[in-house]
């Protein structure tokens, strides 16, 4: 048998949910307290993980949707690295940006994100979940186990990983956090593998102001080959937070109270996406989003969508400087004595837009000379991210080629 290795898998999903009512949600204006200069350091780390790896799958995947979520993966693999000793642990820390972070602070800020984020806006709903299966007779470290307890909420459990009963549970468990929406991550366990890490992010939320069901109605969405497809397209009298410039539109909808929002960045040319994701990193990204506030206000025309994305991670992760976690000369010897190497880093992805919420969106340029107001129409390859907007913190980010996959 070879060498026992360790697996992680991220789960991820976006829903929708109905509205508020008449009265609409309160309004929120901030986050309850000032993030500490270690909370700003790991949401900074976090959204520039988020755009290194997104451009290494967009850029693998250039034809294709692709919805993931990097906060995800980068809590999975904050776990992971609490059991990571010597190059493992320094190549880890690099490729998730943490810096001179020690794992205490970076765990603690984990913590403290974590508790902002869940109880921000009651009338959205937000789960981060965590968990840890090891193979009964495995021998695991009870510092790993105490500090994964105690930064990450992780339910931490030995399985008999031959019994089919251990795939139903961590299934069960997938599907629970995702309210059905990732109903199994797992077809078998491997019969090396003698710890598995789960991590699941799910997002319920409305629009503040929802789409009129009546005013959806086809239109064409513009491929980047030049063909076309027929697309049921949603429109709104509203006006949003965005601008368009030379290069792109950009439009924020937001959810719920507010704190929570939809970025769609569309551009100007319709082949123009592969270029637009290139081109974009945690400081472009803060350049374009720190814009919408006082540029003015755009309306929208977006595509209903709904798809779902799968991906190993692990080639991805290896190119961007972790590679040595994956072979026999990994060090995990804050884990276990054993001797073991990841096998798997796994998510799976959910995402739905229509009229009441969100779960996907994107946006085009059309502004012709005579349009009052800008209007950005979502009728071409386009991204998209969740965020939480007072931190900054990108929860999901995607890229729509062909609404109709």
């Amino acid at each position: 048998m070879p060498s026992r290795l360790l697996v992680a898998f991220a789960a991820s999903v976006l829903l929708v949910s109905c509205g508020e009512g008449p009265a609409g949600p309160r309004e929120i204006q901030g986050l309850p307290r000032d993030l500490t200069a270690q909370e700003q350091l790991v949401v900074d780390a976090a959204n520039d993980f988020t755009f290194r790896l997104f451009g290494r799958i967009a850029a693998d995947e250039p034809g294709a949707n692709v919805f993931v979520s990097p906060l995800s993966v980068s809590m999975a693999l904050g776990m992971t690295m609490n059991g990571a000793d010597g190059a493992t642990l320094e190549a880890m820390r690099e490729v998730l940006g943490f810096g001179t972070l020690t794992l205490d602070e970076i765990g603690q800020s984990y913590r403290d994100l974590i508790d902002l984020i869940l109880g921000l806006d009651p009338t959205v709903t937000t789960m981060i979940a965590n968990a840890i299966w090891y193979r009964e007779g495995f021998t695991i470290e009870p510092d790993f186990v105490e500090t994964n307890r105690e930064f990450f909420d992780a339910e931490v459990e030995a399985l008999d990983f031959t019994s089919p009963a251990a795939l139903s549970t961590i299934n069960g468990w997938a599907s629970e956090k995702t309210r059905g929406r990732i109903p199994s991550m797992l077809d078998r366990i491997d019969p090396a593998w003698v710890l598995i890490l789960m991590n699941a992010l799910y997002f319920k939320g409305a629009w503040t102001e929802a789409f009129d069901p009546e005013r959806t109605r086809e239109a064409t969405f513009h491929l980047a080959d030049g063909s076309t497809r027929r697309v049921p397209m949603m429109f709104h009298d509203e006006k949003f937070p965005g601008y368009i410039d030379e290069e792109k539109g950009v439009v924020e909808l937001p959810y719920g109270g507010g704190a929570f929002t939809m970025v769609v960045v569309v551009p100007r040319e319709v082949d123009g996406l592969d270029d637009l994701v290139a081109g974009l990193d945690a400081a472009a990204w803060e350049e374009l989003v720190g814009r919408i506030e006082g540029d003015g206000e755009v309306e929208v025309r977006l595509p209903r969508l709904e798809l779902e994305y799968e991906r190993n991670l692990v080639d991805d992760l290896a190119a961007m400087g972790m590679g040595v976690a994956f072979t026999p000369a990994a060090d995990f010897g804050r884990l276990s004595s054993d001797p073991f190497w990841i096998d798997i880093v796994k998510q799976k992805t959910f995402v739905k837009v229509d009229e009441e919420g969100t779960e996907a969106a994107a946006v085009t340029i059309v502004a012709g000379p005579t349009s009052l107001p800008p209007t950005v129409i979502a009728d071409r390859p386009y991204l998209f991210a969740i965020r939480e907007r007072f931190s900054g913190t990108i929860l999901f980010v995607g890229q729509v080629v062909d609404p109709t996959r």
